[in-house]
């Protein structure tokens, strides 16, 4: 019984158009009271759970990337993206994949892609003769690439999550070769559907230029390099790795780049506060909603049920996806990978799966939720920056959905493509 008040408080909250921290906790509460454990338990779990020392890294992390944001590295990164793959056909859609590539390497926020890239090459794109639509979807889709492309906080959002002993450095790590793989594959999409539809390509502007462009994007793109190597080599723990990150972004857009402004700087600053605001609420009540459904006992029986549906190993890790994926169309992703973490590791686990593998794969597929109605946040994101209806955007990325689809089956089920890189070192 305490279970369904659990769900059923939960799912009414969500219903109503509650915020999914609350009604996590307020459910969480509900739960504790049916039995009859004291109300002081749901805050002491709540604080329980934002008292990880790692946690201090995501608003370092959030910080650096809108600092990159508001600096103009933007800008950069999509000149660099434009001066190599700009001739391809369709090459606009080709920039701003590959842009998405570099700038969720250094944001590792999806919604920051989006407002970034999207205002700056969605109306170019339309400008250039592309649909509006395909050039929504391409930022839309592409945008998820921070998510899975180091540094990212979901990845710690996720280690937390596991109740730790996941390495963050090896998450960095094993995003990479699945967040390139993840672009490949739409830049595939992308290119295909420009050939159908006879869209333009751009002059390729010769090395010197790509070299300029280079010369320029990199002192950006180090950001990235100080944050993960600096937690690789281990000179730097992830919090302190982020605290330098953010120190380097300031700096080189205040005093190198000459682009941050006053004004800009106070915008990051407050973006940063409400972003990291949002995440350890929801950090907090999640974890007593977690140790809920670990006193009911949820993951043991979940795995039950499943092993009595199929013992294949391929088909229970395909039920896991389509659950995600589900799940992701009407959730936010943080507040997913905190519920869901703790019930589906443990049976991949049992079936030997590696928690890291685990990890990208969650990663991706609940990244496509972001792209997915009802609850997308970068579709909506997206089709407002393109000034087009959401009705219109769907019509036409399917495509898109497919060639993620595609990466997330490849990373699912072949572990080297996320294992390869962290085994290295």
């Amino acid at each position: 019984m305490g279970l369904a008040i659990l769900m059923l408080v939960f799912g009414a909250g969500v219903v109503i158009g509650m915020p999914v921290a609350f009604a996590m906790g307020i459910a969480a509460a509900s739960a504790f009271w049916y039995e009859g454990f004291p109300m002081l338990i749901t805050f002491q779990r709540a604080t329980a759970g934002v008292s990880v020392f790692s946690l201090l890294a995501i608003p370092f992390f959030v910080l650096a990337g809108e600092i990159m944001l508001h600096g103009g590295i933007a800008v950069r990164l999509v000149r660099l993206a434009s001066a190599l793959v700009g001739h391809l056909k369709g090459g606009l859609a080709m920039v701003n994949i590959f842009s998405s590539m570099l700038f969720g390497g250094i944001s590792g926020s999806a919604v920051a892609d989006i407002s970034a890239l999207g205002s700056i090459l969605v109306p170019v794109m339309k400008e250039r003769g592309y649909r509006p639509d395909f050039a929504v979807n391409v930022t839309v889709t592409s945008s998820i690439a921070g998510i899975v492309i180091p540094p990212s906080h979901n990845m710690i959002i996720f280690a937390v999550a596991a109740g730790g002993g996941i390495s963050v450095s090896g998450l960095f790590l094993a995003g990479v070769v699945p967040g390139i793989i993840m672009c490949v594959s739409l830049a595939i999409a992308a290119y295909f559907l420009s050939v159908k539809h006879n869209y333009p390509s751009e002059p390729f502007p010769g090395w010197k230029e790509v070299g300029r462009t280079a010369g320029d994007a990199i002192p950006g793109f180090l950001t990235a390099v100080i944050i993960v190597g600096g937690t690789l080599s281990g000179v730097f723990t992830v919090t302190e790795s982020g605290a330098f990150g953010a120190i380097y972004a300031i700096l080189l857009t205040t005093f190198y780049y000459r682009s941050l402004t006053l004004k800009s700087f106070i915008t990051a600053l407050t973006s940063t506060v409400r972003t990291t605001s949002m995440v350890m609420i929801l950090i907090a009540f999640a974890s007593s909603f977690a140790y809920l459904l670990a006193l009911y006992q949820v993951p043991e029986r979940l795995s039950n049920a499943l092993v009595l549906i199929s013992d294949n190993p391929i088909i229970i890790l395909l039920m896991i996806n389509v659950i995600l994926l589900i799940l992701g169309m009407i959730m936010d992703m943080a507040a997913l990978i905190l519920i869901c973490t703790p019930i589906f590791l443990p049976i991949a686990k049992g079936l030997g799966m590696d928690p890291t593998h685990f990890g990208i794969m969650m990663l991706m597929n609940l990244g496509l939720g972001l792209c997915t109605p009802p609850v997308g946040t970068c579709l909506f994101v997206g089709c407002a920056v393109g000034k087009i209806k959401i009705e219109e955007a769907l019509k036409s990325i399917w495509p898109f959905y497919l060639a993620i689809l595609g990466a997330l089956i490849l990373v699912t089920y072949v572990p080297a493509v996320s294992l390869w890189l962290p085994s290295l070192f």
